[in-house]
Formats: structure tokens, C-alpha cells, sequence
């Protein structure tokens, strides 16, 4: 699964907009204040993560895309 595969699971689930954020392809405006998410950091590792009270607490990072929206959609659903 990739982003794109992720979002549309996520809105086939019916799970809220605001709930989360995925770097590149779901990025809510405005910011809620807190989400969980799934972005890629400069080495090219994945993170998913927590977002409260303008701290990214990250919960696990991963090796492939895949195994971070695997990650994403199990928490969300």
C-alpha cells in the first residue's frame, strides 16, 4: 500500500479529515490541533506518529512506505 492507497482506505473507513495527516498527499488547512501522521524523514525513513500540543511524538519508523501506511491505517481504524 502507498499514500494514495492509504487515503483512499482511510475515506472508505470514514475516518475524519482531521484525524490525521499524510505528508504529500492528505495535509488539512487549518493545522488541527492534534493528529496522527505519516511522513518520510531526510534519510528516507518513514514516521508514524502523534501530533499534540505542537509536539511530533513519534511512535514507530519504518523501512518501506508500506509498512508505515500499514502502521497509519491500523491505528485509524
Amino acid at each position: 500500500m502507498d499514500r494514495l492507497e492509504l487515503r483512499a482506505a482511510l475515506i472508505a473507513a470514514g475516518v475524519a479529515d482531521g484525524y490525521y495527516r499524510i505528508q504529500g498527499i492528505h495535509e488539512p488547512v487549518p493545522t488541527p490541533p492534534d493528529f496522527l501522521f505519516l511522513r518520510r524523514t531526510p534519510e528516507g525513513a518513514w514516521e508514524t506518529g502523534a501530533y499534540e500540543r505542537g509536539l511530533h511524538q513519534v511512535i514507530a519508523r519504518h523501512i518501506s512506505e508500506s509498512a508505515a501506511c500499514a502502521h497509519l491505517l491500523r491505528l485509524l481504524t
